[in-house]
């Protein structure tokens, strides 16, 4: 299995020649990672790198619902992800597509699972490309940098989200 990055928090690896498998665990219940992931009003407040702004297009959580985020960078320039839910095993599971629109038609199946032991949980996401070129050209993106920023807006949300209640 080659090792992408093995930073302290979040870990990316390439298993196979078609997918990613990310690892995060975040000092919080499985019932609130999992709200906080699937709640558009708390998406905004983490989604994408620091100093971008997203936008919640549509978020319709359920098998055959979509949903589409808006991400504005620091420079203004704006641009699109979507997906399609696949499947909702609240608070376990979440099957869905994901797809940027600049690169439409490459998409990935994510399938995110949430293990909670001892108040923490362990988010674990794999996603599935198409081809190793989809696979190698999402890995080449920065995805990582940005995922990275990504984790640590939720880590953050988390901790304030846990201290309101």
């Amino acid at each position: 299995m080659a090792t992408v990055s093995s930073a302290a928090t979040t870990k990316v690896t390439l298993p196979s020649d078609r997918e990613i498998l990310i690892t995060r665990e975040f000092d919080a219940p499985r019932d609130l990672v999992f709200k906080a992931m699937t709640d558009p009003d708390l998406i905004p407040r983490w989604w994408g790198p620091r100093g971008y702004t997203t936008t919640v297009d549509k978020m319709d959580v359920r098998p055959g619902g979509s949903w589409r985020y808006v991400v504005r960078e620091p420079d203004g320039r704006e641009s699109a992800f979507r997906g399609e839910y696949r499947e909702i095993v609240a608070p376990e599971r979440v099957v869905q597509t994901f797809e940027w629109e600049p690169m439409a038609g490459h998409i990935s199946v994510d399938t995110a699972t949430f293990t909670e032991h001892d108040g923490r949980t362990l988010v674990t996401t794999r996603s599935l490309f198409s081809s190793k070129e989809d696979r190698d050209g999402m890995v080449q993106s920065g995805m990582e940098k940005g995922l990275r920023e990504t984790h640590d807006r939720f880590s953050e949300l988390l901790t304030e989200l846990r201290a309101a209640s």
